[in-house]
């Protein structure tokens, strides 16, 4: 088999290549600014040399650059920051982060790969950047600057539900191919979508740790240490997520799918009764019958963007119907919808914060492996 040579920018902590190897893609050199996130990449690929700094010092980019050529690569992946794009985050007219992408088009004009991936969300097609003293979108600027020597996918916008992902997450991805070689890579053809039912609705029910302490997690939730229990026997990352009383309990009243803000009695409020002013998918409940929504860097905190568990409803000892698993997802659940290798190997160092931040900046890995085997395929 025919095995790719590759150089990831942008790297994170490495989502998207965790099949990249088991399809025939080797990545020997990587870059990542981040110290922690570096030493993770190094730690879960010890085989990829990880080139920690920042892209937009001329020093480090000479020394990946270097690297790649000596090492004859063939592919590179960019995944710059979204941040400054992202629909989650505030978009600021020429965010610094955007401009990231003409470091990753000096190192493709320079290092040449045969094969390209660049992915980011899809509100890159319409943001601008400064080229110059000239105003460029984005899309524009990479198409002109490649567009000589590479050929295009034709459409970009794809959703990671498409490939074998429970997680709708939309990406645009260009596709690129150096044009001396005689390979067309485009999206493949789209599989089944998997519902979050099928993903995790056989893991066992969890009820959160409660911030005001474990005698009150006991007096809320008599069975809190029965489920934590079946849930580590499942993996050490299905364990309780932990949150506040109140915001437990309003979630407690807030059926599958559907979002606290518009309950009649438990809803977000503030001390004085006032509504906690809220986007309709805040304080928000997942469905168990389609993909996840889109995981975000915020995905442990309740109030955030549809995070919750979907839930079950049960009666209490009142005859009042409440809803199970007043929590957001959990380690375990989310290696599972970002469609990760369930043992990939987490770092022991790495806290849960950490992990879910960097989980919901990654790209979904089967996604990645599904695009990557349309070219892989074919060599």
């Amino acid at each position: 088999m025919t095995r790719l040579k590759g150089l990831s920018l942008f790297s994170n902590v490495g989502i998207a290549e965790a099949y990249m190897k088991e399809i025939g893609v080797d990545i020997l050199v990587a870059n990542e600014i981040n110290q922690d996130r570096a030493r993770f990449y190094q730690e879960v690929y010890p085989e990829t040399h990880m080139i920690c700094g920042d892209i937009t010092n001329d020093d480090v980019r000479e020394a990946i650059i270097k690297e790649a050529i000596e090492k004859e690569i063939d592919f590179l992946i960019a995944t710059p920051p979204c941040q400054g794009m992202s629909e989650a985050g505030l978009r600021l007219e020429f965010d610094p982060r955007n401009q990231l992408i003409s470091y990753a088009i000096d190192a493709i004009k320079r290092v040449k790969p045969k094969y390209i991936l660049l992915e980011n969300v899809p509100k890159q097609l319409t943001t601008k950047i400064l080229c110059g003293d000239e105003v460029v979108l984005i899309p524009e600027y990479i198409k002109r600057e490649l567009e000589d020597e590479y050929r295009f996918n034709n459409q970009t916008l794809v959703m990671a539900k498409d490939y074998g992902v429970s997680q709708l997450r939309e990406r645009n991805i260009f596709l690129i191919v150096r044009k001396d070689m005689p390979y067309i890579w485009e999206f493949p053809e789209k599989q089944p979508e998997i519902t979050l039912r099928e993903a995790i609705g056989h893991l066992p029910s969890l009820d959160p740790y409660l911030r005001e302490g474990m005698e009150e997690t006991i007096k809320k939730f008599p069975d809190f240490e029965k489920k934590r229990i079946e849930g580590l026997a499942v993996s050490k990352w299905h364990f309780p997520p932990t949150h506040s009383w109140k915001q437990v309990e309003w979630m407690m009243h807030t059926p599958t799918g559907k979002s606290a803000i518009y309950n009649e009695v438990f809803y977000p409020q503030k001390p004085d009764g006032t509504h906690v002013k809220a986007h309709h998918n805040h304080y928000r409940r997942l469905k168990w019958d389609m993909p996840c929504r889109t995981i975000t860097q915020n995905n442990g905190v309740i109030s955030s963007l549809a995070c919750v568990h979907p839930g079950h409803p049960y009666t209490d000892i009142n005859g009042e119907v409440l809803y199970s698993d007043p929590r957001v997802l959990t380690i375990y659940e989310l290696l599972i919808v970002m469609s990760l290798p369930l043992d990939w190997p987490i770092p022991e160092w790495a806290n849960e914060g950490f992990i879910r931040k960097v989980f919901g900046e990654g790209i979904p890995s089967r996604l990645v492996r599904e695009l990557m085997l349309a070219l892989v395929s074919q060599l």
